[in-house]
């Protein structure tokens, strides 16, 4: 079935959102906010329907055509401010479903919108006789090939080539056995920094396998395949961020407390008096502990899990604390046991609005938002970050 559907906003996801003529909630995907499509139903569920585009009846003044695309760009067929004022659209409307007052509201957005992921991971199957190395399409998984990545950073583009071939070559060469234990492992992770070059692996990188990464100046090292942000521009500015913000504090809070620290990155830049990290990866660990003192930064870091040990933590009047959980949030009884703490501040870095906001409903109740900042870390995608920073109630 076929309707015409006027498209009212765009959702988390970069779904246009309408309704049909009963009411009921339609999802267009690459339908934009405030055109008239005509859109086909592909499913149908009790309280909404999902849709194809068919046409653009009217179209957007912020819709472009022919812009490059590979799965996940979700954004590919609008201006570069139309997704921006999506964007910020949907995190504001987070926050006022949550009922979470918010007293400034800014984003930040790089200078280049394209060719500026540091680190990618290519899938690859068999089709048709051949090997396709490329991204998964939603919704089919299907693989499709990239031969030119407009996400990836110019670097990673002109090695492609040689490491498309060099891949085949692993998985038509050589051994039975050994091509079937690359076939199992299903994808090739590529990864660039400025002091490291262009490293790349099939499956896991190789134990001892390093990069290093510059951040506000200061160098970094990390495990090949382990995390840092891949927009390195964006990186920087959110890193500027907390930093900035917490030099107005650092008199009044000396101490920091890094909650799922990875390798150390927001507490080393801040320089606490004294700075503790809790992170539950151990080689993360290791590497938090090697970057502290390469950069002269005094510090202990534990691997540990914050919500399993949250209650012999120690949380004083003079810290403030920063958490960069991953998607999934904070652990269970984390965002109550930070409510009920004596920080003066918070710090939360959030690449997740849905979770962001299920925490801070808890952090709130003893807690006020003091500005929320919405970061371009991966443009063209579905995806944010956001930085919150919270302020302890007088009581």
């Amino acid at each position: 079935m076929t309707s015409v559907v006027y498209i009212a906003k765009n959702v988390y996801g970069g779904d246009g959102l309408g309704r049909l003529g009963d009411g009921r909630v339609v999802f267009v995907p690459g339908a934009w906010a405030g055109e008239q499509v005509k859109a086909e139903i592909v499913e149908e569920k009790r309280s909404f329907v999902k849709a194809r585009l068919v046409e653009v009846v009217e179209a957007s003044s912020h819709r472009i055509e022919n812009g490059p695309s590979v799965p996940g760009m979700v954004y590919s067929t609008i201006s570069f401010e139309g997704e921006r004022a999506a964007k910020d659209a949907q995190l504001k409307e987070f926050f006022e479903r949550a009922r979470i007052p918010v007293a400034s509201f800014s984003s930040e957005s790089p200078g280049d919108m394209l060719n500026y992921r540091n680190k990618v991971v290519y899938h690859f199957e068999k089709r048709s006789g051949a090997w396709v190395i490329g991204y998964r399409a939603e919704p089919s998984h299907e693989v499709v090939d990239v031969f030119e990545d407009p996400l990836a950073v110019p670097a990673i583009n002109a090695a492609l080539p040689a490491i498309r071939t060099a891949v085949v070559k692993l998985l038509t060469q050589g051994s039975v056995a050994v091509r079937r234990d690359i076939e199992k492992q299903g994808s090739v992770t590529v990864r660039w920094t400025a002091a490291s070059g262009v490293k790349w692996w099939i499956g896991r990188s190789r134990e001892g396998d390093v990069v290093k990464e510059t951040t506000l100046g200061r160098e970094f090292e990390v495990p090949a395949d382990g995390f840092y942000q891949v927009n390195s521009q964006m990186g920087e500015k959110l890193a500027s961020s907390v930093v900035s913000r917490y030099n107005q504090l650092k008199e009044l809070c000396p101490e920091v407390l890094d909650l799922y620290c990875g390798v150390g990155l927001f507490g080393i830049l801040c320089n606490p008096s004294r700075l503790t990290g809790i992170e539950s990866g151990r080689q993360a660990v290791a590497f938090a502990k090697k970057n502290a003192e390469k950069n002269s930064v005094s510090a202990r870091f534990f691997a540990e899990e914050v919500g399993r040990n949250m209650r012999r933590i120690s949380i004083s009047e003079r810290t403030a604390v920063i958490v960069d959980p991953p998607r999934g949030g904070l652990e269970r009884g984390v965002a109550s046991w930070l409510s009920r703490s004596s920080a003066p501040y918070i710090f939360y870095v959030s690449c997740d609005p849905a979770t962001l906001t299920r925490d801070l409903r808890e952090i709130c109740r003893c807690y006020d938002v003091e500005s929320v900042r919405r970061f371009d870390m991966f443009p063209r995608t579905a995806r944010f970050e956001t930085l919150v920073m919270l302020k302890r109630k007088a009581l």
